[in-house]
């Protein structure tokens, strides 16, 4: 599918948002430097020139009336997709279901901290090298204590996705494929690594986004 006017492909921007979360209760909808966890992102999605639509998929009712309050479209979520059981893929394949599109952008409300050209440009360079899927993060050079004498220095490390944006065709979606064979790789500054998993990195995150504030 492509816009009828351009012949460019339909880009959709998706936040998954479940009213369970175990580390952190009710985490989506926690306040953060000022506004709710989630209103950070649906704002990088927003101020994005290259997301055609963006949604919310959720479950819950509070959650769903704090996005729309923040001028996001909400799409309902089945129960059984959302459970801590149910994969990221499937939640995906429902919404490009009710919203049909050529690529997805996955931006998850956990990791809000994003400088206001992140989003369009992970995308742009999606587009450019003509990738299957791509991926924010950064080189880890974590090695198993004892397994290795190297310095940091000297080892070659991997690239760790941060969780922070995803683009993807949706073809491969459909297939329940998140990464095809064509993969980019865009490390980005370490403070938009931050996903907030549990209350230490919910302060991390508070003190960077008050300090991006000033």
């Amino acid at each position: 599918m492509k816009t009828k006017d351009t012949g460019k492909p339909l880009i959709l921007g998706v936040t998954p948002a479940r009213g369970g979360s175990r580390g952190i209760p009710r985490k989506n909808i926690r306040p953060i430097a000022g506004k709710p966890l989630i209103a950070w992102t649906i704002e990088a999605a927003q101020a994005s020139k290259f997301i055609d639509r963006y949604v919310v998929s959720t479950e819950d009712e509070e959650i769903a009336a704090v996005a729309e309050e923040y001028k996001a479209e909400t799409l309902k979520r089945p129960s059984r997709l959302s459970t801590d059981k149910a994969s990221t893929i499937s939640v995906l394949q429902h919404a490009i279901k009710k919203v049909p599109c050529d690529i997805v952008v996955l931006l998850q409300a956990t990791s809000p901290v994003r400088n206001e050209a992140l989003v369009d440009a992970c995308i742009k360079e999606f587009l450019d090298n003509a990738y299957d899927s791509l991926a924010t993060g950064f080189i880890c050079k974590y090695v198993e204590y004892g397994k290795s004498e190297l310095r940091r220095q000297d080892i070659n490390g991997f690239f760790y996705d941060d969780g922070n944006i995803y683009v993807m065709k949706s073809d491969l979606i459909k297939k329940g494929d998140r990464y095809g064979k064509n993969i980019g790789r865009k490390v980005i500054s370490r403070y938009e690594n931050i996903d907030i998993d549990d209350d230490f990195d919910f302060w991390i995150a508070e003190k960077v986004l008050s300090e991006n504030n000033k």
